[in-house]
């Protein structure tokens, strides 16, 4: 058994003013990473062995951010709203079933660079 049940990453990337692609910081990631990380507390999912959450360095999908990915289910989220992040956190991490209608396609996860 791993360390985490699940090991979320949010992505905190900053890239330089105008970047064609933007990037996740400038579209709030780091609020909403900090959002995640205490609603996960209070929800009680981050127990031994339980939910990790953590910045993550640009995960390559700028365009479709802020963007989050769950391990080990490599479930690839577009966060845009702490609204969001409750969701996620119930349905998929709580109560194991992913959020559809938040999730990138498999087409944009492949195209996106």
């Amino acid at each position: 058994m791993g360390f985490y049940s699940h090991h979320i990453f949010i992505c905190e990337n900053q890239r330089d003013a105008g970047h064609p692609r933007g990037c996740c910081a400038e579209k709030g990631s780091v609020a909403l990473r900090d959002y995640a990380k205490q609603k996960a507390k209070e929800m009680g999912l981050n127990a031994p062995r339980g939910v990790r959450v953590n910045s993550a360095g640009c995960l390559d999908r700028c365009e479709l951010g802020p963007v989050m990915v769950i391990y080990p289910d490599e479930t690839w989220y577009h966060i845009t709203s702490t609204a969001n992040i409750d969701r996620i956190l119930t349905e998929h991490v709580q109560n194991g079933s992913p959020v559809s209608d938040l999730q990138l396609s498999d087409n944009q996860k492949r195209l996106a660079t």
